[in-house]
């Protein structure tokens, strides 16, 4: 796999809100349900999923940044402890107990060369990592012990705003024909990407992929999710707005009261702290917006009311 970095296209020194928004991109235009006729962009889609699943976990990512693991998250090579010992590497001295590295200055045969690049000696140490170390360029079926892994599939979880307030569990089939059970995460986020480890494509002696779940908010005719927070159009009536006092306000886990202050205009924003989405270490906020509503039926009183306002004005 290319360089994380790059399959999302972010410098070394980008912030967590920049990978998530290179990534979100990547996974709008890549997804296989926008692109069934384009058989690249399901490996593209992977690609920029495995590439977020390093950078976008700030553990995974400093180990990237380090070189202990590679673009797949697989430990690197550090090389062998009490070889030369630590990063100077292998030392001819280090190797004078196996009698069969000529070169090195341990066995019966001798050589004005003992150090590396002697003749034999050079050859038997490249052979020696050549046989330890497969390729990273060999098939699975090449490497010992490494199993093959069938194709990753590509599922899209719709799921109302109560559900993700819930946590609640949802069933979806997947393209394989299997049936899951998926319980919403704490803190997901719209078009988020869930990784269900084993779930793929998969055949006798080849273990499975994973399945690749995007979540998809439904909207909703009352909320307006924004990250976390949620946006709520609250009509009031005009002696609530004239006069002020409690109002109700409905939430996703029920309505609560507010109290609004007299007079006070259409388009005010207030806000309702805790009563937005889950987070992972809490729950947003609710911003709820005043629009005044005006009587169905024509209130004489109030037109006259108007009526003298108006005149009142015009002096």
């Amino acid at each position: 796999m290319r360089n994380p970095y790059d399959v999302l296209g972010v410098s070394r020194s980008a912030s967590e809100a920049e990978i998530k928004k290179a990534f979100r991109k990547l996974a709008k235009t890549y997804h296989p349900d926008s692109n069934k006729d384009d058989p690249k962009a399901k490996d593209k889609f992977a690609e920029a999923n495995a590439a977020y699943e390093i950078l976008g976990d700030s553990g995974k990512r400093a180990q990237f940044d380090r070189g202990e693991i590679d673009a797949e998250g697989k430990p690197r090579f550090q090389g062998f402890e009490g070889f030369g010992g630590g990063r100077g590497g292998a030392r001819p001295e280090d190797f004078s107990g196996f009698s069969g590295f000529s070169g090195f200055g341990g066995g019966s045969r001798r050589s004005s060369r003992s150090q590396f690049g002697a003749d034999l000696g050079e050859d038997v140490f490249s052979q020696f990592f050549a046989d330890a170390f497969r390729s990273s360029a060999e098939s699975p079926r090449q490497s010992r012990g490494r199993a093959q892994k069938g194709e990753d599939v590509a599922a899209t979880l719709t799921v109302t705003l109560e559900e993700v307030a819930q946590e609640a569990k949802k069933r979806i089939k997947l393209s394989t024909g299997r049936d899951v059970d998926v319980v919403i995460p704490k803190g997901v986020s719209n078009g988020q990407v869930i990784r269900l480890r084993g779930l793929g494509q998969g055949a006798p002696g080849i273990d499975p992929g994973d399945a690749l779940l995007t979540i998809d908010f439904a909207p909703h005719e009352r909320f307006t999710p924004e990250g976390s927070d949620l946006r709520l159009r609250l009509p009031v009536e005009i002696e609530e707005a004239i006069l002020g006092g409690p109002v109700r306000v409905p939430t996703l886990t029920g309505s609560v009261e507010m109290k609004i202050p007299p007079m006070t205009n259409s388009g005010r924003t207030f806000r309702l702290r805790g009563k937005g989405l889950p987070t992972k270490s809490g729950h947003g906020d609710l911003f709820v917006t005043t629009e005044i509503r005006l009587p169905e039926v024509v209130d004489e009183e109030l037109m006259e009311y108007a009526r003298k306002r108006r005149s009142a004005n015009a002096k």
